[in-house]
Order: structure tokens, then sequence, then C-alpha cells
């Protein structure tokens, strides 16, 4: 990375916020056991404890009196099974905010995509959301105090629709080398849901050994709408389809990263969507609408602006730097207003 992007004074960011299996040897558990997780794509002792044992017994090697024991070791390493609500809040004062590249985006989102959670951006075709993609694989290789995340950037692609030529614009934009920002981006092409779901295990391995700051799903939906047809297999869409962003959701939680996924939008059928000025709505259902934490509506606005409004969010405003103990001394963060827009300036568009 430039030195813009990492400064010798913000190496205290880049301690791992995991723990390795490996150390799970020095709790009595078998080197050949701990390669037996790695090969299934558990690689932090994290990453243990978010699977149920029936996934952990069905790894080749492992019995149920191996899986109780390394869970046990688990559960000495991370100290038990509760937290404080006050470390809850430190461990939050870790999260990161990545910027969009637009301030007007920004200030709605209270600073930007938050790692940790999933933000979701849907609407029809050429509202900007592979755009909005593009910007921040830019932007979280950014420093920290310059609104990035100070890592690299994975990007699942699943529709074909990334271009490295439209990269180095951004980068332009930010003073960042067009070729060493390309160098960090981690590009993987997705024909299938299940191939999917094997590039998402693949890279969590890769964020054992690199910092990453953002994972991009470019779209989410587009290969389940593929290989699953019809309502006779509508409930094994949503099964798999939860399985796959509870994957998602963890590898956010355990490296810290943020995770950004385009998704489409279907027309709404119903008998009420003669009287809704905009009856379209995501495709994905309520397992996707719980999953993510944040979700952004674009539409098209006048000329080649683009207007975008937050349908569901949980995060407040808290500054990008505030300390848990800052935190306490504030007044409570406001709540964001459902139902504000945010114009994105044609200058975002690249």
């Amino acid at each position: 990375m430039t030195d813009m992007q990492q400064r010798p004074e913000e190496e205290e960011d880049n301690i791992p916020s995991f723990i390795a299996v490996g150390e799970l040897q020095k709790y009595g558990i078998q080197v050949a056991d701990i390669n037996k997780l790695k090969a299934g794509g558990i690689h932090t002792v994290t990453g243990v404890t978010m699977q149920t044992k029936k996934a952990l017994t069905s790894l080749k090697g492992l019995s149920e009196g191996k899986v109780d024991k390394i869970l046990e070791a688990c559960m000495k390493i991370q100290n038990g099974l509760f937290i404080t609500g006050f470390e809850c809040l430190h461990k939050r004062a870790s999260v990161v905010k990545l910027t969009t590249g637009s301030k007007s985006l920004d200030k709605l989102l209270g600073g930007g995509i938050e790692t940790q959670s999933i933000t979701e951006a849907f609407g029809e075709f050429r509202t900007g959301k592979t755009q909005i993609a593009h910007t921040l694989a830019v932007t979280a290789q950014l420093a920290r105090q310059d609104g990035g995340g100070q890592g690299r950037v994975a990007y699942i692609d699943t529709e074909g629709t990334f271009r490295p030529e439209r990269i180095g614009p951004i980068a332009d934009r930010y003073g960042l080398d067009r070729d060493e920002v390309l160098e960090n981006i981690v590009y993987g092409r997705a024909y299938t849901h299940e191939h999917q779901d094997a590039l998402v295990t693949a890279i969590a391995a890769k964020m054992v050994e690199e910092r990453f700051a953002l994972l991009i799903v470019d779209s989410i939906m587009a290969l389940f709408r593929v290989d699953f047809s019809g309502r006779g297999e509508l409930a094994g869409r949503q099964q798999a389809l939860g399985q796959s962003l509870s994957r998602l959701l963890k590898i956010a939680e355990e490296f810290n990263v943020a995770v950004f996924l385009t998704n489409q939008v279907t027309a709404d059928p119903g008998g009420a969507s003669m009287f809704i000025a905009d009856p379209k709505k995501p495709i994905g259902g309520h397992v996707l609408a719980h999953a993510a934490t944040t979700r952004l509506y674009l539409r098209k606005g006048k000329g080649e602006q683009r207007v975008c409004k937050v349908r569901h969010t949980s995060f407040s405003y808290t500054p990008r730097f505030m300390t848990p103990l800052a935190w306490l001394k504030e007044k409570r963060p406001t709540k964001l207003l459902m139902g504000e827009f945010a114009i994105l300036p044609t200058e975002t568009t690249v």
C-alpha cells in the first residue's frame, strides 16, 4: 500500500482482531485436528464457536469426542460465554465506517458503511449499485483517517459486471496508484450459488493471512435466482440463501470487515401495487431482509442523478474514532430517521 493508505502511526490498527485456530495447540488439541479444521474452512477460534456440532463432526476425521474437546478449548480461550455491556461497547469501538465517495450518502449513513455488518443496496438496472461497489473497492484501501479501512478488498462477481478499467479513474480521484489499488483487490467470478459459497469460504482463509476491510458480492441473488426456479424450489432456495448470508455475517464479525451486497428488484404483483407510486421490492424475501443491517434503495433521479433511500438500518450516529469512554460522556446518539433522502451528485458516477 502507498503512504496514504498505510502510515506508521497506525500500525496498531493492523493488530488482528481474531485468534487463529493454531492457538488451540496450547490447550491440548493435536496439530492434525487443527489442520482438519482449516481444511474445512475454519481458521479462527471464533469461527469454531460459530459452527454447530453437527457441522464440526461432519468434517473428515473429527469425532464427537474430539469436537467436544475443541469447543471446550475455544471456551477457555474466549474466557467464557458472556461479556459485560461495557466490554461489548469497547468491542464496538473497533467498528470502522468506509466512505462511499459521496458526502451526501455518507451523511445519510452516519459516516459510511460499517464493518461487522451487512449493507445491501438494491434497485433496478443502471441505478448505481455496481458503481458504488467499484468506489468502495478503492475507498476501503484508504487510511482510516481518510475514510477508509486500510485493508484489501474481496470482490465476488456473480454477473460479470466488474470492470478493472473503472477502478483507475476512482484511484486517481484519491491520489492513489492505479496498479497498486488493483493489486489490493482480490477478484472471483462465481457461476453457481455453490461456487459463490466456495469463494466466500476461500476468502476467509486469506483474511487470516492479510488485513481485509471489505467484501463485496455483486449481486447476492443473481445465481440463486437462476439455480432455483419456480415455487417448488423456493423453500430450498431460501434455506440455501440463509446459510450463505449467515456465513457472510460471521465473516464480517470474525474479521471486522464490511460486507456490501448488491441486489435486484422485482415488481410487486399484489393488488395494492396500483396504489403505490413505486411498487418495486428487493428479491430474497424476509431471509435477506433480516440478515442485512442496512438496506439502501437506489432509483434514478433527474438526468444522471441517483436517489438513495434508507429502507432499514440499526446504526446510530457516532463519530468515527469515538472511544467507549468518550461515547459515555456524550449525549445519546440520534437514530437515523427513516425516509431521509440523499441525492448522489453526478461527479460520483464514473
